[in-house]
């Protein structure tokens, strides 16, 4: 990682351990409105963005409400959670003071909402660290293109082959592989399953954060 010059994190996964909360949260939303979600609930949202979990709800579930409501609502149930239950996860905070020690750019690309996104990072007071957030609603997009890493990329000035790509989605990393990024892929219990796949695509591959000290 010697060549790096600017860092893209994801937020849920990544930065934070929250992806199996999300998937308490679809959950526990569709219960709130009368449904039993289907088994594949949680493998199914894993691509989406905002927008498309949200309609997933009303078309694949019935849930009767605009689709503004339906965001409104589940982005309350998380904020909660962010407040109260998400932790950074292991070894973030050294990896994120590394980094900018060696006058490492970044900034984050997620596809949770601005609204959740900015209470997440600073209620663990790593907001500093970051110089932007784009998020995949704003940039009306998702992680199956390339357009969030491109932004976020070009607002850092680094080339991709000089930006370090942080994800715990394999859809995510591939994405960010297939057009030029350094990617290292980081473990996440909410995809377990995917983990042989996630190390054969990424550049680096780390259980915990803090395993990217060495390389750094």
């Amino acid at each position: 990682m010697k060549d790096i010059r600017g860092a893209i994190f994801d937020l849920d996964g990544t930065l934070v351990d929250s992806m199996t909360i999300w998937g308490d949260i679809a959950e526990d939303y569709l219960k709130s409105h009368g449904v039993t979600p289907r088994d594949n609930l949680r493998s199914e949202l894993r691509p989406k963005n905002t927008i498309e979990e949200c309609r997933y709800y009303i078309e694949q579930y019935g849930v009767d409400l605009p689709i503004d409501e339906v965001i409104r609502e589940r982005d309350n149930m998380m904020l909660m959670r962010y407040l109260s239950d998400v932790k950074l996860k292991t070894g973030v905070r050294e990896v994120l003071e590394a980094l900018k020690k060696r006058g490492v750019r970044m900034c984050i690309a997620t596809a949770t909402e601005r609204n959740l996104a900015e209470p997440a990072i600073k209620a663990h007071g790593i907001e500093g660290y970051f110089e932007s957030i784009f998020t995949c609603s704003e940039e009306d997009t998702s992680k199956k293109h390339p357009d969030i890493f491109l932004k976020a990329a070009k607002s850092l000035g680094t080339a991709p082959h000089e930006t370090l790509v942080i994800e715990d989605a394999l859809y995510a990393s591939k994405t960010a592989k297939n057009i030029g990024f350094v990617v290292a892929g980081v473990y996440d219990l909410a995809s377990d399953d995917l983990q042989d796949e996630l190390k054969a695509t990424c550049d680096y591959y780390f259980v915990t954060m803090d395993e990217m000290l060495s390389e750094l």
